[in-house]
């Protein structure tokens, strides 16, 4: 069974629209700071923090996949929803049921990374929410 995970755009987020190119564009900053992170420790840390290739699967839809025996596949989609009297943008993480352990931790991992940069609020697979922006 699907897992999913929401990150809301909310007024007080940095931005307020969001599209696939702009999280295709914050996964290569992850990708880049973890990899100056691992040069520093001497250590080939930007492999094992994001151990995926970027597949786009449709124009809102991006698959994160992977060939590491711990990794298997995430999905990353952005939309919109009717949030009040305003268009709510969002980023949503599914995890599919052949989704490993290593998967669910990458992605509650990326989820975090996300909302922290967009100021977002972050819905967990668990049903958590954790805020991201000033309230």
């Amino acid at each position: 069974m699907n897992q999913d995970a929401f990150i809301k755009l909310v007024p007080n987020s940095a931005k307020q629209t969001i599209t696939l190119q702009d999280v295709k564009t914050l996964f290569s900053y992850y990708k880049e700071i973890t990899f100056q992170t691992g040069q520093q420790l001497g250590w080939n840390y930007g492999d094992s923090a994001f151990p995926y290739k970027m597949i786009d699967t449709s124009e809102s839809t991006l698959q994160l996949k992977s060939d590491h025996d711990r990794y298997h596949t995430i999905f990353v989609g952005v939309g919109t929803e009717q949030a009040k009297e305003e268009e709510q943008h969002f980023i949503q993480i599914t995890l599919p049921a052949t989704a490993t352990f290593g998967d669910k931790g990458k992605a509650n991992e990326l989820c975090r990374f996300l909302a922290k940069k967009l100021n977002g609020e972050l819905h967990l697979f668990n049903g958590r929410i954790m805020y991201f922006y000033k309230r």
